[in-house]
């Protein structure tokens, strides 16, 4: 069941928000256990605010589609008197005083909350197999990964724990779960969602966005929380819209970029497969899938790499010294991270202005980009490398090579699922479009969603 669907048997009184979020409880109780998506359920708090929907859906007092919707969000945003650890042992005590943004405008909206999701330790990986709080398992084949750094927000979508879940991405992190667990991620233009009351990783690369069971679910998270934040200066005044894709929308004459180069070298045959299919069925609906030539990625994921190891150490330099308190391979990126000249950091700052001006460039000539989220499917969990194009590559690297270079140009990029592979493990179909031109690509999204790109439940969902 959708949001939307969700949303409708509400208004019907065919059950309450308590009751939906009773089962939803039940169903944390019962697979949590065994998946390991959450790190802090809220469950008595979300019985309250479910309590508290049905009263005003009751009396007239509707806030909308999220009212009374079971959500959880990622252990990285501040909620007021729950701890928020960040996944690590320096954070596993912070019982925040407030909200992050976007909490409120949940809770404004009429979300329950039902707690915090596990999460690779500091945002900063990308298996959510973390030493403090456990393995987060994939509800496909709980013996592989679910990618990370939001591997419980894709976890608990997948697994129908929550109707939708919010997770961060500084270099794939909402968009590598969502591939690998059957989900829409959906990340969106860099201050396009406020960061306020968000711990940080990378301050120049992280964005907020959502993880749900379809685009339109994605759309109606990105209405309740898009817009300029006076408390976060990063955050956007460009104008926000409806970003619900109306049903039946047409993509017919959209030009959608193949790209001839980067995205297609070095797959998972069966990856390539699914997202050549989704490609043709764009063609089926009347969109114009046309070859183009892209800048040059290596050389952005390059710029990336190098900005999130500078950063990233620089907002943890306070705590390094106390070794222990750190996993290794996180504690490892760090130690690199400060390594880092500083002219190689602004460098990479002068170069990241000139490619983002050579994809202005780009989008005269079409009006999204149709890639692969990610080359590999799930890897078993501890799979240290994946063989692509008759090759070993570290698997982290692999993993991020697709999605990385999307955060330093800041470019809005949805994933949806586009297929499974013979072992029954998720693909994902990479979106991207120019600056805050989210409703377009949710728009193909939910165009390709309806005329049958995507996959059938997780049986743990059923």
């Amino acid at each position: 069941m959708t949001i939307s669907e969700a949303a409708s048997s509400l208004r019907k009184r065919r059950f309450s928000a308590v009751e939906l979020t009773t089962a939803a409880i039940s169903r944390i109780e019962r697979l949590d256990k065994r998946l390991g998506a959450f790190i802090t359920p809220t469950a008595p708090y979300a019985l309250n605010r479910a309590r508290q929907a049905d009263d005003e859906l009751a009396s007239g007092n509707d806030r909308g589609p999220l009212h009374g919707i079971p959500i959880a969000v990622k252990d990285l945003f501040s909620t007021r008197g729950v701890r928020t650890t960040a996944g690590s042992r320096i954070f596993e005590n912070l019982v925040p005083e407030s909200n992050a943004t976007v909490v409120s405008l949940l809770e404004e909206a009429g979300a329950v909350l039902l707690g915090k999701l596990n999460m690779h330790e500091l945002a900063y990986g990308i298996t959510s197999d973390n030493p403090f709080f456990g393995t987060v398992r994939n509800p496909w084949n709980e013996a592989h990964s679910p990618g990370g750094s939001s591997g419980g927000s894709g976890v608990a979508v997948a697994a129908n724990m929550v109707y939708a879940a919010l997770g961060t991405d500084t270099g794939g992190s909402i968009r590598i779960p969502a591939a690998f667990c059957g989900a829409v991620g959906l990340k969106p233009t860099y201050g396009r969602v406020s960061r306020q009351g968000v711990l940080p990783l990378a301050y120049t690369l992280d964005h907020v966005g959502p993880l749900t069971r379809s685009v339109a679910d994605a759309a109606m998270i990105l209405n309740a929380i898009a817009g300029r934040d006076p408390l976060d200066d990063s955050s956007s005044r460009h104008p926000t819209i409806d970003y619900v894709p109306e049903e039946g929308d047409s993509i017919r004459g959209l030009r959608l970029g193949f790209p001839e180069n980067f995205f297609y070298d070095r797959l998972d045959p069966e990856v390539e497969s699914a997202v050549r299919g989704a490609c043709a069925r764009a063609e089926t609906l009347g969109a114009v899938v046309k070859p183009v030539a892209v800048p040059d990625m290596a050389a952005i994921n390059a710029i990336g790499r190098i900005i999130l190891l500078a950063e990233a150490s620089a907002h943890m330099e306070k705590h390094l010294g106390d070794r222990s308190r750190f996993g290794p391979d996180v504690y490892s990126l760090l130690q690199q991270g400060r390594l880092v000249p500083a002219t190689d950091y602004i460098n990479a700052q002068r170069l990241r202005r000139v490619v983002c001006r050579q994809f202005t460039e780009l989008w005269r000539e079409v009006d999204c980009l149709l890639t692969p989220a990610t080359p590999n499917t799930a890897p078993p969990i501890g799979a240290q490398t994946v063989k692509l194009g008759g090759a070993e590559e570290d698997v982290r690297l692999a993993t991020t090579r697709l999605v990385r270079g999307i955060n330093v140009l800041g470019l809005p990029a949805l994933v949806m699922p586009c297929g499974l592979s013979e072992h029954g493990l998720p693909i994902g179909l990479q979106i991207i479009g120019s600056a805050f031109d989210e409703a377009l690509l949710l728009k193909v999204g939910a165009a390709l969603e309806a005329g049958g790109v995507g996959i059938p439940p997780c049986q743990l969902a059923s």
